[in-house]
């Protein structure tokens, strides 16, 4: 729980300040809707994702799972790109919430006002740093943090409210700001619903919280959603209490920027009830558990990245390493935190958007997964699912910011990733390849001779298209009469597939003998499948196409994104890379 907590509950360290900001006197209010969605919504939803996707995928293997050929794929490239706004966005918007907690300190007396940004730099690069030596995420030390912080949090919570019970009027100024400002409690509820997207920060969390699945001893599923419930729980405790009491203690214009309770409202509180040496000690342990935060960020994108891309084929050879990895993170939260001149205000969209995208993609994923079920729960997520895409798509119109944000990190990871698989595409991208009895039969059978194969794009699969296939090549490739020959057929299931094992079956039709072989891509299963053959039997077997019509640029698409395409010169290429001596490598004939 607390190495969930490390991202989950750091975000007390700003979230009471962005929400007086944001909400004004109506922020407990608002507070508390953010409360209701999350027990109501947000929880029920990913308890459901621990039971679909017990080893820690979380929603985005469900949408890929129920989605599936290439435009599962691009939306999984999607989410990624939201994913990855998040946990940029986590590392910067913490590295720069941290850095308040710094400047704002009354023991540095004002010394470093200005130097926001190049201390929160300075932050990023010594936590790319350690990336660079080498980081374990270690739950002894979220244990720690986590727990000490929440320690301090309750002593600072309890402080507050017996200062507040010394000042009762307090609470009815606030009442009367209230109606002043709003008048009819129904009025407030509605505004704390426009206002919610701007508090989506305190939801953050979930997606790691079944991120860790696979570090839960026992019972896995049940386990993990004690998990989420009792964050959410401890979270939601102390989201109600701070709002509240951060509202009416602290003065309004404290808030603002250049305010000294701007993205420290709690630490405000220490520092002013418990005096500097405390609040000083409270300011430590918040700066800890940010740069943590930042720190499991880090780590969740290094983990999450090869966990989808290598599979598709798109993970270009500097991604599989962690150090050029750790780089182009650092460099590219350096650049958002000088665009965003390290404000945590200004950051708190593009990090609700990538927040609310992850959450809603989650309500998409069980709401499908209830429907297909044929599950009455379906009628219980639909709303939930309504209402996280009405507040997803009212930040985006609000605060564009993380949108553009997000476009951009999509943009890249799409393009870097079909180039990759552009240049991947001639690779063997056969794991494993195994013939059944029938197939080996057959293969020694013609191994006593010349292996003669022809590859044959199933059709009909009647005599007739055989008999044709046989004369065609037998002419074309002048293949000698009587000289026996196997036939070999590959059947594309789902293209945007990129490694498969490979399942050869043998098949006796008509009097001709037949390979049959699903995957997804024909020439480069081709080339493994001869590449196998020659292993097995010590000959260089002979593989017989014909010149395929038609404009060889769009044959090269119909390869890269259907598995076909000019299949003759595509497997001559891949054999050509997977064997580098033409003296072991299959000859290929094309007539």
């Amino acid at each position: 729980m607390c190495l969930t907590g490390v991202d989950y509950f750091s975000t007390l360290g700003y979230q009471p300040g962005i929400a007086a900001l944001a909400a004004g006197a109506l922020s407990p209010i608002a507070t508390l809707v953010l409360v209701a969605i999350t027990l109501l919504g947000a929880l029920p939803v990913y308890r459901r994702v621990a039971v679909e996707s017990p080893n820690g995928q979380g929603s985005i293997s469900m949408l890929e799972r129920m989605l599936s050929q290439w435009k599962g794929k691009i939306l999984v490239l999607a989410l990624l790109g939201f994913m990855a706004t998040d946990f940029v966005i986590t590392i910067t918007l913490s590295a720069a919430d941290a850095t308040a907690h710094i400047v704002e300190n009354p023991f540095v007396d004002h010394l470093l006002d200005g130097t926001n940004v190049v201390i929160t730099l300075a932050l990023i690069v010594a936590l790319g740093a350690v990336f660079l030596i080498g980081f374990t995420e270690a739950i002894g030390i979220a244990v720690v943090l986590v727990g000490v912080y929440l320690v301090l949090n309750l002593v600072v919570v309890i402080t507050a409210v017996l200062h507040l019970l010394e000042a009762p009027h307090v609470i009815a100024d606030w009442q009367n700001l209230l109606v002043a400002q709003h008048g009819s409690p129904w009025l407030m509820i509605a505004v704390a619903l426009v206002v919610f997207p701007k508090l989506a920060l305190g939801l953050s969390g979930f997606e790691t919280g079944v991120a860790v699945m696979p570090l839960v001893d026992g019972d896995r599923v049940r386990n993990t959603r004690k998990l989420l419930t009792v964050a959410a729980l401890i979270m939601s405790g102390f989201l109600i209490a701070s709002s509240f009491l951060t509202t009416v203690l602290i003065p309004a214009h404290e808030f603002k920027p250049g305010g000294e309770a701007n993205g420290r409202a709690l630490a405000y509180l220490a520092h002013q009830y418990l005096g500097d040496f405390f609040g000083t000690a409270y300011d430590l342990s918040t700066i800890l558990i940010l740069w943590f935060a930042g720190a499991s960020a880090m780590a969740g994108l290094l983990n999450i990245i090869p966990k989808y891309l290598p599979r598709y084929g798109m993970a270009p050879d500097w991604a599989r390493a962690v150090r050029p990895l750790v780089l182009v993170v650092t460099a590219v939260a350096a650049v958002i935190t000088v665009i965003f001149k390290a404000s945590v205000d200004a950051q708190g969209g593009a990090y609700a958007t990538g927040v609310l995208a992850l959450i809603f993609s989650a309500t998409i994923a069980v709401t499908l997964s209830a429907r297909r079920r044929g599950s009455k729960m379906f009628w219980a997520y639909l709303p939930i699912m309504l209402a996280f895409g009405y507040t997803f798509v009212l930040n985006i119109v609000e605060r564009s910011d993380g949108l553009k944000i997000a476009a951009i990190f999509i943009v890249m990871i799409i393009t870097v990733s079909l180039i990759s698989r552009a240049m991947r595409s001639t690779e063997l991208r056969a794991t494993e390849i195994t013939f059944d009895p029938l197939a080996t039969q057959l293969i020694e059978q013609h191994a006593r001779g010349t292996i003669r194969i022809i590859a044959n794009e199933p059709d009909e699969r009647d005599l007739k298209e055989y008999v044709e296939k046989e004369a065609e090549q037998r002419e074309d490739a002048h293949i000698p009469t009587g000289e026996p020959v196997l036939f070999l057929e590959v059947t594309v299931l789902d293209a945007s597939e990129f490694e498969s094992d490979l399942q050869v079956e043998g098949e006796e039709r008509f009097g001709y003998h037949i390979l049959k072989v699903s995957s997804s891509s024909v020439p480069n299963t081709i080339a493994a499948i001869l590449l196998q053959i020659r292993d097995m039997t010590g000959q260089q077997p002979h593989i017989y196409f014909a010149w395929m019509e038609g404009n060889p640029v769009s044959a090269l698409f119909r390869y890269l994104f259907l598995g076909g395409g000019d299949v003759a010169p595509l497997t001559r290429e891949v054999l050509r890379q997977a064997e580098r001596d033409p003296e072991r490598r299959p000859l290929v004939h094309v007539g």
